[in-house]
């Protein structure tokens, strides 16, 4: 609430503005708890008056600016448990969810940039590289790589409206909310959805598969889309056995894969497993700010965009391939970002992309590790189904995970995933894909363990994070390029 949208808001009550004049009032409630506080401490007693002054020229509008802002900054203790959460404490806020993620301090520096002409000959071959070392982190040689201003949800468009026409049939499992938006998607654009239902925390049924594929003996089915790794629940999907089923039945569908979680972070190979068109988004496993559709797309995608009959525009595959090979795009990129996506391909390529993905294993088996010590238990309902890119908690019977996500943030400046839809108050989720080691997800560990304390979950001190590090300290030579 701004003073002005204060002010506002006691005109509206008849009543006078000032600090305390209201106590159904959340901001004079808030301020007269304050004042008491500050007040009661003898450091600040004898600047009571000038406080109570500043905080009422606040109340009153006449700054015009919210609480939490300028001068209250310095007023309001970390333990001030009902600091609005404008308010900003010392030390860094830890970012523990599954995107957007912590951005490497090098990549923040090569994004600091001028604003620059993408017309002039400097860009050309600087967006040609950017492009070539993009494929690396989809184990790619035949595909083609697109980079558009967007987010992995116009990725998600990207693969659709460039291989398929109204009213084709595709097949798609749902086991968590990001599958369910795709499968939206795919029914607001006029497909024919066959949808396989997994209850929540399971993952890719390769059977049901089978057997829909098996029956398709007109081969009407033109696509199989699947979510690689479902952020909701923490499940990783087995593209590779997603394909042997296909190639078992010599089925010439199309493979679409929803990559925004995995790619960068997991094992994932475009070539091997013959994907048709996969999706990353720049504020996952790349740790840039959201902005960029990553998107890798097979020769046969490719073919199938000739008469493919969806309507698009600007998510038309057309314009990029007219512009591309010359090293142009067809509208305005954001050059920031570009800068940003060079320097964290420099950064995977450079510590080698097997390493990155056995480094996010170790990361998620500590975290796990740590679960157990909790006496708690995910939500993925196999272990083969385990996500290395977060671990999705579940809270006990009758415990709001919601409260604990709270807690985190407000009292710890600990950001964790709340839970979505069907899961929402019953998990919380903590992310370690991206630019994460074991002191960053110890800290998320340590945090974790905090908020439950303080949520009135019997969590021992102690008890998750003890595991974690017991983990970590046994197989810290697991990665070549730290031995």
């Amino acid at each position: 609430m701004t003073g002005r949208e204060h002010r506002a808001w006691h005109l509206h009550l008849g009543r006078p503005v000032g600090v305390q004049k209201d106590p159904r009032c959340r901001f004079c409630d808030n301020m007269r708890k304050l004042i008491a506080q500050t007040v009661a401490s003898s450091l600040l007693r004898a600047r009571a008056p000038t406080l109570e002054r500043t905080v009422a020229g606040l109340a009153s509008g006449s700054h015009g600016i919210g609480y939490g802002a300028g001068p209250l900054q310095t007023m309001q203790s970390r333990s001030f448990a009902d600091a609005p959460y404008s308010f900003t404490p010392p030390g860094r806020n830890h970012l523990a969810v599954p995107g957007p993620v912590n951005i490497h301090e090098q990549v923040m520096r090569a994004m600091d940039r001028p604003s620059q002409n993408h017309r002039d000959p400097w860009f050309p071959p600087f967006f040609q590289q950017i492009l070539e070392d993009t494929k690396y982190i989809f184990k790619t040689k035949e595909g083609t790589a697109f980079i558009f201003p967007g987010t992995g949800t116009g990725g998600w468009e990207v693969g659709l409206t460039n291989t398929l026409s109204p009213g084709d049939k595709i097949v798609t499992f749902r086991y968590g909310q990001f599958s369910h938006l795709w499968i939206d998607m795919m029914k607001r654009l006029d497909l024919d959805v066959e949808v396989v239902e997994v209850e929540w925390g399971g993952g890719a049924d390769e059977a049901k598969l089978e057997q829909i594929l098996k029956a398709d003996t007109d081969k009407k089915i033109k696509a199989v889309a699947v979510v690689h790794n479902e952020t909701t629940t923490g499940v990783t999907s087995d593209i590779g056995q997603v394909r042997q089923v296909m190639d078992s039945l010599s089925h010439p569908a199309l493979l679409l894969v929803d990559g925004v979680s995995s790619i960068g972070a997991l094992d994932f190979r475009f070539d091997e497993w013959k994907v048709d068109v996969a999706v990353t988004g720049s504020q996952k496993a790349l740790s840039l700010p959201t902005g960029l559709a990553v998107v890798a797309v097979s020769p046969k995608a490719l073919e199938a965009r000739k008469s493919a009959k969806l309507k698009r525009v600007y998510y038309d595959l057309e314009d990029q391939l007219a512009t591309n090979p010359s090293g142009n795009v067809p509208y305005t990129p954001s050059i920031p970002l570009l800068y940003g996506l060079r320097e964290s391909l420099g950064l995977l390529k450079a510590e080698g992309i097997d390493n990155v993905v056995a480094r996010h294993h170790r990361l998620a088996e500590g975290t796990r590790k740590a679960v157990e010590g909790w006496g708690l238990k995910l939500l993925c309902k196999e272990p083969r189904w385990n996500s290395d890119s977060l671990t999705v908690i579940r809270t006990p019977e009758g415990v709001d995970s919601a409260k604990i996500v709270k807690e985190a943030y407000s009292r710890y400046n600990l950001s964790l995933g709340v839970g979505l839809s069907e899961v929402a108050g019953k998990v919380f989720r903590i992310g370690h894909l991206g630019n994460n080691d074991e002191v960053m997800v110890g800290s998320y560990l340590f945090g974790a363990e905090m908020a439950m304390i303080s949520a009135g979950l019997p969590i021992k001190p102690g008890s998750g994070v003890s595991k974690a590090i017991e983990y970590w300290s046994a197989t810290s030579n697991v990665i070549p390029t730290r031995g």
